[in-house]
């Protein structure tokens, strides 16, 4: 079973694939989750609940389980941290982006991305792995 150090990194990489590349399925839905269990409104679930700050228990469980096979993984050429990813709303429904809830705090995990050739995003990632820039740069990863 391959392990992912940073969860948030992990992330991405279901961006990519679950809802980008539509390559590892089924896609993950937290209405449709919460609707098999009885929550109707999730929206109003997540204010009730005073989640709006926080990846909901049910993703972090479904997305901390979830295998992504190592043939997927060497489909990877490209990543993506932007703050309206489909993912990040899956996780936290009313995420407004304005704290660092899915701030990626490791690149230990290139390691498992062989054919990764570009991240965007170089701003965001800046700021979250201060040497992430030069780590990329190493590895012959480009930026934008």
């Amino acid at each position: 079973m391959i392990v992912f150090r940073d969860f948030n990194f992990k992330l991405l990489v279901v961006e990519k694939l679950m809802y980008g590349d539509k390559t590892l399925t089924p896609a993950f839905s937290m209405r449709e989750h919460m609707r098999a269990r009885g929550v109707e409104d999730l929206l109003s679930y997540v204010e009730d609940n005073a989640l709006e700050h926080t990846v909901l228990d049910e993703a972090r469980a479904y997305f901390e389980a979830l295998e992504i096979p190592a043939g997927l993984l060497t489909t990877v050429e490209e990543l993506t941290f932007d703050g309206g990813l489909q993912v990040f709303m899956e996780c936290a429904p009313i995420w407004d982006g304005e704290d660092d809830l899915f701030d990626v705090h490791s690149l230990d995990d290139l390691d498992l991305l062989p054919n990764l050739k570009l991240f965007d995003g170089a701003e965001m990632l800046e700021l979250m792995v201060p040497d992430g820039l030069e780590i990329l740069a190493a590895r012959g990863i480009a930026v934008r």
